[in-house]
């Protein structure tokens, strides 16, 4: 078993498979699914885990190169707009219709258990070297 890092064995199996460029969507339980990319579902009940705490597990694994999320982020859930402002800070902005047409290209969606709207981000990753 591993001793640090993401132990959920279907997670840390994807996230070794990305490659420069790939997107990650980590989203709310909410969130519609796109067909097609591999998905890890950590949905345990309404709130666990936290869109915050899979982010944050996910940063300590993953380079990324940069975020999406959706606009109305700012005004339906401030808390989880002030988490990606802080972690990044050009985080680009798209109506939530789109940002789901670009999740259609994400090659991994992660689904957390948060049940506040629009707690979700498309990841970009990027190499480490």
């Amino acid at each position: 078993m591993k001793r640090a890092g993401i132990l959920n064995r279907h997670l840390s199996g994807a996230l070794a498979e990305l490659g420069h460029g790939d997107g990650v969507l980590v989203c709310d339980a909410g969130m519609p699914i796109p067909d097609g990319p591999r998905v890890v579902d950590l949905a345990f009940r309404a709130g666990v885990p936290s869109f915050a705490e899979v982010l944050g597990g996910l940063l300590a694994e993953l380079v990324v190169e940069g975020a999406t999320a959706a606009q109305e982020i700012r005004e339906a859930n401030p808390s989880a707009a002030a988490l990606l402002d802080g972690e990044f800070p050009e985080l680009r902005l798209v109506t939530h219709e789109r940002l789901k047409e670009l999740s259609a290209g994400a090659r991994l969606v992660v689904r957390t258990g948060e049940a506040r709207p629009y707690a979700n981000v498309l990841l970009r990753c990027g190499v480490f070297f």
